[in-house]
């Protein structure tokens, strides 16, 4: 079972910065892509940013050159740098580790991240 636990939201000004982090409860970058999901009232959750156990990136058009998705595997965690943020960025935020051997999912518990003025 691996438990994920969101930090780093918070009510920002159009414009600012935020830095959420998802601390995973043990090593388990080698083996499992993490991405950050975002789910706005009355809308679907979408895809943010994710990183494969490779290192890889790729993001939604939506956040492309203002997202960066980083991980500290010494401290197990992801993070999501988000610039330039704008009203449209306002969501929680979820984490969320997904592998296919065997093929299994978990999700964090989420972050609200409030962009206004």
């Amino acid at each position: 079972q691996v438990q994920l636990v969101e930090s780093g939201g918070g009510l920002v000004q159009p414009g600012g910065s935020l830095r959420l982090s998802c601390a995973a409860s043990g090593s388990i970058f080698n083996s499992y892509a993490i991405s950050w999901y975002r789910q706005a009232p009355g809308k679907q959750r979408q895809l943010v940013a994710r990183i494969t156990s490779g290192g890889s990136t790729n993001y939604a058009d939506s956040v492309k050159g203002r997202f960066t998705i980083s991980r500290d595997v010494a401290k197990n965690t992801v993070y999501l740098q988000m610039n330039s943020l704008k009203p449209e960025d306002t969501a929680v935020y979820y984490c969320y580790a997904d592998t296919s051997t065997p093929p299994s999912g978990y999700w964090g518990q989420g972050t609200q991240v409030t962009v206004s003025s």
